[in-house]
């Protein structure tokens, strides 16, 4: 029995217990979101594998990528399965087709896509250049690159390619790091473990239980792969410096934000302080979430990062991060102040909309296109230290709705999660996208042992919104940002499908548009810094914005 971990456990909740801070009031209202899985056709159940012993990568699998798979303007659907960790080969992923209308075929088996791996996350992107979207499973263990013929068939390339990083892999992203046009991989990976050096934990009454990653002592080293520019990649992980900051890594999310021109990568870290990797002055990638205040709470504790997004809430031009965390620790809402952060969760009031669930994906989006960004977070618990919501399943929760307010604050909504009935289930991934093209954001969230939900957005036809794609060399423009102002107010948003946990969303960038008639006029920052105004843009619609053909 690992005494040392329960004792960790009893302790924390000793701190955090009694007469616990009650959540703001909810905004009481209709649901946002109704959720119809089953009635458009997607029946995917996850399984994790559990049988007698409590196998500490059984808690955290459920990816979910929403991309355009043949280029038809649609966003089809990819769910990772776990499967089990003494026969991976069960592993069954699930491709989806959707027939324009967000409703969806299982096209699977004549996909290309077979089964394997010990599944997690999955991340999304266009990385040989040749106009159709790849996908990248990670895994524990070899994870996989599935590279898309064109036709919507898979084939996987991981051995041609050299990107069959071995270690528990969660949460990836594409990204150029290095400005050379050619998309890299990033891969946050989370514990050294094997079958041989599992441990045995406990909750407090003396039942099973998973383990705290704290009780393996096995921090992982994060991987990072640089394009070649044919197809294949090198590991230069240990070039790069990575190796200064090993971590349990499980949220990953890109972006500039020291304001240098180049893209960084933020890594949530459970248990251990967060990373956020900027480029140094010798070309090598450096740590500086400590030095630009990111990296722990206001106390100087590390919390249990876990999935993470970052938006310029604010419209100011810089990137400001959240990270979400386990029941009973406050999130972490770091506001950009010119490329240092401070820490305001209490003030936002994140805090306590999200303080009593353990909490994974997560996105910023204004899901009422009333032009301020609303917030929706994934919960399910990772251990029994509270009573059971579910009888039905004793890591469930309902996950969290938070509305955006012109002062600058979240506010909870009611219900939970923003769906009536209000559903329990132990959800980890998350993505984002207009499924049926209604102009409104669903959300499609990976459940642990148990089904997928859909959640098709019916509040979001209250405002005008628009919905950009922004393309560079027939391929979507990761990195690149947009911007616009509404009656006077500054909107930014960058293109960046890897965020949330362990999932990728549509990379489009949407904005909601409030009562605005006229037809918009929009910056666009590439990746590499130029600029390129197009417009008019129309509203209520979705445009593609071409580099070369704006002003």
């Amino acid at each position: 029995m690992k005494l040392h971990h329960v004792a960790m456990l009893l302790l924390g909740l000793a701190a955090c217990s009694g007469d616990s801070p009650s959540p703001e009031e909810a905004r009481v209202g209709p649901a946002w979101f109704v959720d119809e899985a089953r009635e458009r056709g997607v029946d995917f159940m996850h399984r994790s594998g559990h049988e007698d012993r409590f196998l500490f990568p059984e808690l955290m699998g459920g990816g979910v990528a929403l991309f355009d798979k043949e280029g038809d303007g649609d966003l089809d659907l990819f769910l990772v399965q776990s499967g089990s960790l003494t026969r991976p080969e069960t592993a069954d992923h699930r491709l989806y087709e959707n027939d324009g209308a967000g409703r969806f075929q299982d096209v699977t088996s004549a996909s290309g896509v077979t089964p394997g791996g010990y599944g997690m996350g999955v991340a999304a992107a266009d990385y040989d250049a040749d106009g159709d979207v790849d996908l990248y499973i990670t895994c524990v263990g070899s994870n996989r690159l599935l590279q898309n013929d064109g036709s919507g068939r898979f084939v996987d390339v991981t051995d041609a390619a050299g990107v069959g990083d071995g270690s528990w892999g969660t949460s990836a992203a594409f990204l150029d790091f290095d400005g050379d046009g050619h998309l890299d991989l990033f891969i946050a990976n989370y514990v050294d473990w094997s079958l041989a050096t599992e441990e045995d934990c406990f909750d407090p009454t003396g039942q099973s239980d998973y383990c705290s990653p704290l009780a393996y002592s096995a921090p992982s080293v994060d991987t990072l792969y640089r394009a070649n520019g044919d197809g294949t990649f090198e590991d230069v992980t240990a070039a790069m410096g990575l190796g200064a900051s090993p971590g349990n890594g499980l949220g990953v999310v890109t972006g500039d934000f020291d304001g240098d021109g180049l893209v960084d990568v933020f890594v949530a870290n459970d248990q251990m302080p967060d990373c956020l990797w900027v480029h140094g002055e010798d070309g090598r990638l450096v740590n500086r979430a400590e030095r630009l205040g990111c990296a722990r709470d206001p106390h100087g504790n590390p919390r249990a990062g876990m999935g993470v997004d970052a938006a310029d809430v604010e419209g100011d031009g810089d990137l400001d991060l959240l990270v979400v965390h386990m029941a009973r620790e406050q999130d972490g809402f770091f506001r950009n102040r010119g490329g240092s952060f401070v820490e305001e969760t209490r003030q936002s009031g994140i805090g306590m909309g999200t303080f009593r669930r353990t909490r994974f994906g997560v996105g910023f989006h204004d899901f009422n296109h009333d032009g301020w960004l609303d917030l929706y977070v994934a919960n399910g618990r990772v251990n029994q230290m509270m009573p059971p919501i579910s009888e039905d399943d004793i890591y469930a929760e309902p996950n969290s709705l938070l509305a955006g307010t012109p002062a600058g604050r979240w506010e909870p909504v009611s219900p939970a999660g923003g769906t009536s009935p209000v559903v329990e289930l132990t959800s980890r991934g998350a993505a984002f996208g207009d499924l049926d093209g209604d102009g409104a954001l669903d959300v499609v969230i990976g459940n642990r042992e148990g089904r997928v939900q859909l959640l098709r957005n019916v509040v979001g036809q209250e405002g005008q919104w628009a919905a950009l794609r922004l393309l560079d060399g027939g391929r979507d423009a990761l990195g690149a940002t947009a911007s616009i102002e509404v009656d006077g107010k500054p909107q930014r948003r960058s293109v960046k499908p890897g965020y949330s946990y362990c999932s990728s969303s549509d990379p489009a960038v949407h904005f909601g548009l409030g009562a605005q008639t006229a037809p918009l006029e929009v910056e666009v920052r590439w990746a590499d810094g130029e600029l390129e105004t197009f417009g008019p843009v129309p509203l209520g619609a979705r445009s593609s914005l071409v580099r070369g053909l704006g002003r």
